[in-house]
């Protein structure tokens, strides 16, 4: 029961839709963001963007690139860069886990959410692999399969009852 409340407590400001069509995801990490204050005041207005994101290990630490969050409406001089890279706050284990995985042939690491846990802003990471376009075209396909076989059964129990 009390996993339906922290369920119902976090609240998406953002979702990469693209991201599971473009990759497939291996494995899923929670990371806190360092933010500046204007930065936290627009993604609560929902003015962020993950399209183009992407995520990169440099010296020891995890860096969230081309993510685009809005400057601050009410904000004055002390307004963010809108694309500045952001630091994803992990715990070394995991640090060290993404710098191997990510040396590896085809391995990236892709921000697939901005969320809101508690009173913090989080960034669900996925480790990746990039989908082949034929992997595209049959998950399509299967998709599309699936669909008419659902909607058969749905007409077939409509008629007969």
């Amino acid at each position: 029961m009390g996993n339906k409340i922290d369920e119902a407590r976090m609240k998406n400001f953002a979702v990469n839709r693209q991201a599971a069509h473009y990759y497939n995801f291996l494995e899923k990490f929670e990371a806190g963001m360092e933010l500046r204050g204007t930065e936290v005041k627009s993604i609560r207005e929902g003015k962020v963007n993950l399209k183009d994101s992407y995520a990169t290990v440099k010296g020891g630490q995890v860096w969230l690139v081309n993510c685009h969050i809005s400057t601050y409406s009410s904000g004055s001089y002390l307004n963010h860069d809108p694309l500045r890279e952001r630091r994803l706050l992990l715990h070394e284990q995991e640090i060290n886990k993404l710098t191997s995985r990510t040396q590896e042939k085809g391995l990236t690491l892709v921000p697939t959410r901005l969320y809101l846990r508690g009173n913090k802003i989080k960034c669900e990471l996925a480790l990746a692999k990039g989908k082949k376009v034929y992997d595209r075209r049959e998950a399509e396909r299967s998709r599309t399969l699936k669909r008419e076989a659902e909607q058969a059964i749905h007409d077939y129990r409509r008629r007969a009852g």
